[in-house]
């Protein structure tokens, strides 16, 4: 039986007055892709910002492994094992690309350079395409290797889980398809992973489950095939079944 690693429990939250979320509950297994889906002003950003520290709840529970964090900072939640690369990789333009795969891992608890810096191999072995860009600028690498470190950066932490919001933004087909071969090789090799994309598609393509949202609400919930059979989640979400990945 898979242990549940994270958890939503009745989640509402809110930009000043503007409701987000509205009672959200889901949750995530040990070891599991999951998508997070619907249309743009859904809440699947605001449920990454929740889950991270960046937004406070107004109700409810988040839960890591059974303890509750929601209310705690960002910090405090990343130390505890979430890893969240947010939308447009953010990438820092003044720092090389090594450096910027680094600095993800500056507030791991107790680590030393050297494993900085052997974590840091590692992650070029996962992306071998930035080996040959590490000592450039960030600003200089293409959207879709600005991508590749952003994630490689989330990843330095040593997750339990990666937040990974639209990581197929802006990117053209082909790097797309790269980005998700990273994705899946990620699940591979132990990390769950909580996945927000416009790009359905491609984001049931490796998703083990996904969640449906509209205007903060869960309408929806199964395993990839059972949101291809759901006509209206079909045709609002993932664009007919010409298009099934």
């Amino acid at each position: 039986m898979k242990m549940r690693l994270l958890e939503l429990d009745h989640i509402t939250a809110a930009y000043g007055k503007v409701a987000a979320l509205d009672g959200l509950s889901f949750h995530i297994d040990e070891g599991e892709i999951v998508a997070l889906l619907g249309a743009n002003g859904a809440g699947k950003s605001t449920t990454l910002r929740v889950i991270s520290g960046l937004l406070k709840p107004r109700a409810g529970a988040v839960r890591l492994l059974g303890q509750t964090i929601s209310g705690h900072s960002p910090e405090s939640i990343f130390r505890l094992g979430i890893a969240h690369v947010p939308e447009r990789r953010r990438v820092f333009p003044g720092l090389t690309v090594r450096e910027n795969i680094i600095l993800g891992g500056a507030n791991r608890p107790g680590s030393t350079r050297i494993e900085l810096q052997s974590d840091a191999e590692r992650m070029f072995d996962i992306f071998p395409e930035l080996r040959s860009f590490e000592n450039a600028l960030g600003w200089m690498l293409s959207g879709g290797q600005q991508q590749m470190v952003a994630i490689a950066r989330g990843l330095m932490s040593r997750p339990k889980i990666l937040l990974l919001d639209e990581p197929s933004l802006g990117l053209g087909p082909l790097v797309v398809q790269q980005v998700y071969k990273v994705i899946s090789d990620i699940r591979r090799n132990g990390t769950t992973l909580l996945l927000v994309e416009q790009n359905a598609n491609m984001a049931l393509s490796v998703a083990d489950r996904g969640y449906v949202l509209e205007t903060g609400h869960l309408v929806m919930q199964g395993r990839p095939d059972e949101l291809w059979d759901n006509e209206d989640v079909r045709a609002a979400y993932l664009g007919g079944r010409a298009n099934r990945a």
